[in-house]
């Protein structure tokens, strides 16, 4: 879908766009609002933490936590593979071992790692459907968290076990949490994508929703300024 999408000229693109416009709105009235986890990582003095998450394409997903406060950095790569198939071509033949993801680091003293997965699960993706999102099918669309510390590991394993046990989805959790995974950016013209190119068909109906959800179901974790990865305009 989203190599489609790549190759439209921008007329074509807008046109799209505005055919997609009321199915995008719908969509967004569709988001789940969940708990918070009621086990999260302790408050401390550290000013800087990474946190790895998949789900679906990573346009969406960057998009989406270059929206949170205390979010200093959102990178779109691919984890779980080895760095020889870190690379798109590779990676969408579905066979690599990686997953479209996205590194994001951001500030503990503004916005704990359970409010990060608290995002991840509410509106960043469907953490029901497996080796899915939407119109992207392949083991490179799963839904994934890849912690970094023990800690957050921990805060991972007892949220999905949370959500489960409250069934604050309608199916069970699918989401697969994977230990020791390096992360490999992805191609300068896959970061920022969703801000670069509000108008494409594939980020209107699939990606603006959830942007739109963040802001409307934790209004008080979003940012309208997108925190950009300067270096890749």
């Amino acid at each position: 879908m989203k190599n489609i999408a790549l190759k439209l000229g921008a007329p074509l693109a807008l046109l799209c766009a505005f055919a997609y416009q009321q199915q995008a709105a719908n969509a967004a009235e569709e988001a789940v609002v969940i708990a918070a986890p009621a086990v999260d990582e302790p408050a401390g003095t550290a000013r800087t933490a990474t946190a790895i998450f998949a789900g679906g394409c990573f346009w969406g997903v960057q998009g989406v936590f270059q929206h949170v406060k205390g979010v200093t950095s959102a990178v779109s790569g691919y984890t779980g593979g080895e760095a020889r198939t870190a690379n798109y071509e590779a990676v969408e033949g579905g066979d690599t071992g990686h997953a479209e993801s996205v590194k994001i680091t951001y500030d503990p003293t503004q916005v704990s790692y359970g409010k990060l997965l608290q995002v991840f699960f509410s509106v960043a993706h469907d953490p029901t459907q497996l080796n899915r999102q939407g119109p992207d099918r392949g083991t490179q669309y799963r839904s994934a968290i890849f912690p970094q510390t023990a800690s957050q590991r921990a805060v991972a394993e007892k949220y999905i076990a949370q959500l489960d046990a409250s069934r604050a989805f309608k199916k069970p959790l699918v989401t697969r949490i994977e230990m020791d995974k390096k992360f490999y950016t992805a191609e300068s013209y896959h970061q920022n994508y969703l801000t670069l190119h509000p108008n494409d068909p594939y980020i209107v109906y699939n990606d603006l929703p959830k942007v739109a959800n963040l802001k409307r179901i934790s209004p008080d974790l979003y940012r309208s300024d997108a925190v950009l990865l300067r270096n890749t305009l």
